[in-house]
């Protein structure tokens, strides 16, 4: 979740790095101008070096690997560059029931049983998911140490059936970037902070950090992140891969620490479209543990690649979000580009402004989170096995506890949140119906006065540098957070480099509009092919020459 969309209204000036330095970032850091390599141990070779879902199937049928030897090489990953190396500190704890888990899928493979696509395939999940099984579940938080989930959230019940083996538990912003106006994406008090595998001293974004993280450094074949505004989205374009934000309700929000019922919900992270299609498939479903889920009664699909189309841009209508330029030099080549390729797989562009439609929010939106964040916490902690059992006790706590909970910034979301009433507030009511009404009249209207498809924009600019002292300092994009405030999809796509960190291309549509975003967004990928793999360089050290804004 990105606070800051919701406590700032002016932009933030992206990090200006010029073209020079492009080639030098890729080979490793400028030091004295000397480029010095990236350490050795993240850039040796990997057998599963962005290796795809198809692959480990086909490795897996002949026999090459199987589900123990895939997940034994993605643990010695973690090993190497999560935990030494360049320390990347995606994973905030690996299942050790791992290989166990693979053996008796291997034993099924050999007795004839293939569940589908994901059958003996290592996923990673987000720190807020609960499992049932020996990993805690603690959204980060010292608070929640200890906490065993005594059954598995609706999706990892889903993951389980299609054959997936659950890996590890991913590092994020502690309490899903729901805690502090200052905080630092992808820092939690039990995880610390995750890194970006592109430049080491550059921000993963947030909340869903170490599933980014991860997946950008092959430290798993696909993982699942959740959003409530950008936490998929900035955390895939920041590292060079694919989100998938579905509609509230696809999928089920049954044991996920909340922040609002809303606009909350769990996606797929991978490195190609595909990927991300064959995950989300396998999470979907009705559960009557989570309301928002009879929406999409009929409107699911169990193969979302059957929508995966190389054409699927041809006679497509689609929106470019016409504010979202003049930010960055560098992403706005990037979008300009993006929208070349776009009108030669034969998509027509229209501009839209769909952003500005939003000027009259104010603060409901974030009022809307507070009143949900309290509520929604207390009915999760009430039944969690953490030190905590209610918002307010989750304050004192922190207090208590503040060298190891709050060493770099405090909770003033938390305590914001627990001074709000309940769902029945005047306040509450309004704000949501304020929120609601404006984000998808802005998207609905835009789609049928256009005849659009889709509209896109920039996912975000290029990663800032990590400052735990200052927090986060998020630039002027956002295309995707009409869309989660609406509770409707988005997809992010890689869409480039500048000076060596990536930026993301964002999909978005209305409810349920998922099969025809990935027919767009696979389009677009197929044409563009942007995804690059990080290097792992530990700073940028500009040339005596070469200025930095």
């Amino acid at each position: 979740m990105k606070r800051r969309h919701f406590l700032r209204t002016g932009t933030l000036a992206g990090i200006t790095l010029p073209t020079l330095l492009l080639e030098a970032c890729r080979r490793g850091v400028i030091k004295n101008d000397v480029i010095a390599p990236a350490p050795p141990d993240a850039n040796d070779a990997f057998a599963l070096d962005e290796v795809t879902l198809d692959v480990l199937q086909q490795k897996m049928q002949s026999g090459e690997y199987t589900s123990r030897a895939i997940v034994e090489l993605y643990l010695k990953r973690i090993d190497a560059i999560d935990k030494n190396g360049p320390a990347l500190n995606a994973i905030i704890e690996v299942n050790p029931d791992a290989l166990a888990l693979a053996d008796a899928l291997d034993t099924e493979r050999k007795n004839g049983r293939v569940r589908g696509p994901l059958h003996g395939i290592p996923v990673v999940v987000k720190d807020n998911i609960d499992t049932g099984d020996k990993m805690m579940t603690t959204a980060g938080s010292i608070a929640l140490e200890g906490n065993l989930a005594a059954t598995d959230a609706f999706i990892i019940g889903r993951l389980r059936d299609a054959g997936a083996v659950i890996l590890g538990k991913t590092n994020l912003s502690e309490w899903a970037n729901f805690r502090s106006t200052r905080s630092s994406s992808g820092w939690s008090s039990r995880g610390g902070q995750t890194k970006n595998p592109y430049v080491l001293d550059r921000n993963p974004c947030g909340s869903s950090s170490g599933s980014g993280t991860a997946v950008a450094a092959n430290l798993c074949a696909v993982a699942i992140g959740t959003e409530t505004n950008g936490s998929i989205a900035c955390p895939a374009l920041l590292n060079g891969v694919v989100g998938i934000k579905p509609t509230v309700g696809l999928l089920s929000r049954a044991g996920i620490i909340p922040i609002s019922h809303t606009q909350d919900t769990a996606g797929p992270m991978a490195r190609t479209v595909k990927d991300a299609a064959m995950l989300l498939g396998a999470l979907c479903g009705v559960d009557p543990h989570d309301p928002a889920t009879s929406a999409s009664e009929g409107k699911t699909h169990r193969d979302y690649t059957t929508f995966l189309d190389s054409n699927g841009l041809n006679g497509k209508r689609i929106g470019v979000e016409q504010t979202l330029l003049k930010e960055h030099e560098g992403v706005d080549a990037l979008f300009r580009e993006a929208i070349e390729t776009m009108k030669a797989a034969g998509a027509t562009i229209v501009e839209v402004d769909v952003r500005s439609k939003m000027n009259d929010l104010g603060g409901a939106g974030f009022d809307v989170l507070k009143y949900e964040f309290k509520h929604g916490l207390n009915l999760y902690l009430s039944g969690a096995h953490g030190k905590v059992k209610t918002l307010k006790e989750l304050i004192a706590f922190n207090l208590a506890h503040e060298a190891q909970a709050m060493p770099f910034f405090k909770q003033e979301i938390l305590e914001l949140s627990e001074a709000k009433g309940d769902l029945e507030s005047a306040e509450y009511k309004d704000a949501l119906k304020k929120t609601l009404t404006l984000s998808r009249t802005a998207i609905d209207t835009a789609l049928r006065d256009n005849k659009l498809d889709a509209i896109c924009g920039p996912a975000n600019g290029p990663s800032w540098c990590t400052d735990l002292v200052n927090g986060d300092a998020f630039n002027g994009y956002g295309a995707y957070s009409t869309a989660a405030r609406a509770g409707y999809p988005h997809i992010t796509v890689p869409m480039g480099l500048v000076a060596g960190l990536p930026v993301g291309l964002n999909f978005f549509s209305t409810a349920f509009a998922e099969p025809a975003l990935i027919a767009i967004a696979y389009a677009f990928e197929q044409r563009s092919a942007k995804r690059s793999k990080p290097l792992f360089i530990p700073t940028f050290q500009p040339t005596r020459t070469t200025p930095v804004a």
